[in-house]
């Protein structure tokens, strides 16, 4: 073993082996802080592209989710109407039964005026059936077509890919297809109220496939629903096991070079320190 002061071999080992045990506790540091083992590519580039891009699914799920929330609403509230509809036509057709019976007319100009306000009640109730300027109970009133998450079938795609899912309009205004009730319709005559009876029987029987649509329709979006929620569920834990750092593995590590960055200062001090011993030998 050769003594020089110009090159201190032992000091440099040291010197490597202390900035390797930094440069692992500046990594760890790192992961502690940000919770992540895979904070940028720098760490890992296939996992962090792949990360990058099951986080861009989740953000197109995040918008699947708003539009079928909106779809949701707009159909629930189609829903309520429908239904208030379907008994307003129940009440309806009973006056319409107890107008066409042989009674007296201020009786029956009695039940016609019940009767008319019932109408008009319809006309109220489609009116009101308005989400965020969507009602689809109202011809015209516009559809609801919401995004849902779903493959194309592509194999030259992968990932996910949005599709739409579409409720149409009902158009339940009277004098229509669907309630074939008059907008002007009345039973102030026993005639009126015979033909009337048969009017709402057809009507009712029309509505039921409306409220059919749209019950399907609404059980159709809560599916999506929750399947979109689940599916963003499972790509988030799938980017954490990809990304997240082990908490409690980095804890150790951290008190392990912490040990090892102190153990290495002593030996670089101790590596320094040789030179001088040369100077025994000029004594």
């Amino acid at each position: 073993m050769s003594f020089t002061v110009n090159t201190n071999v032992g000091a440099m080992a040291a010197l490597q082996s202390l900035a390797s045990t930094n440069k692992s506790l500046s990594q760890v540091q790192s992961r502690i802080n940000s919770g992540y083992n895979v904070a940028s590519t720098k760490d890992d580039s296939a996992a962090y592209a792949i990360a990058q891009t099951l986080r861009s699914d989740m953000g197109g799920m995040k918008a699947v989710s708003n539009s079928l929330n909106r779809a949701k609403s707009v159909t629930d509230v189609a829903v309520a109407g429908a239904e208030q509809i379907s008994d307003i036509l129940i009440e309806m057709k009973k006056k319409a039964f107890e107008a066409a019976d042989t009674i007296d007319q201020p009786s029956r100009d009695a039940i016609n005026e019940d009767f008319v306000a019932l109408r008009d009640r319809i006309t109220t109730v489609i009116n009101s059936s308005d989400f965020n300027g969507t009602n689809i109970l109202k011809s015209g009133g516009g559809t609801v077509a919401a995004l849902q998450s779903v493959g194309d079938g592509d194999s030259a795609t992968t990932g996910w890919q949005p599709d739409s899912l579409s409720v149409a309009n009902q158009a339940l205004d009277l004098g229509g297809s669907v309630i074939t009730v008059a907008a002007a319709g009345d039973v102030s005559t026993q005639a009126n109220a015979q033909t009337m009876v048969q009017t709402i029987a057809d009507s009712q029987s029309n509505l039921k496939t409306s409220l059919s649509s749209l019950g399907s329709a609404s059980r159709r979006i809560d599916s999506q629903l929750a399947f979109t929620s689940k599916l963003s569920d499972v790509v988030e834990a799938s980017v954490g096991n990809l990304v997240d750092a082990d908490l409690a593995k980095e804890s150790a590590k951290l008190q392990a070079l912490q040990v090892k960055q102190q153990l290495g200062v002593q030996a670089l001090s101790i590596a320094n320190q040789a030179p001088q011993a040369i100077m025994s030998l000029f004594r």
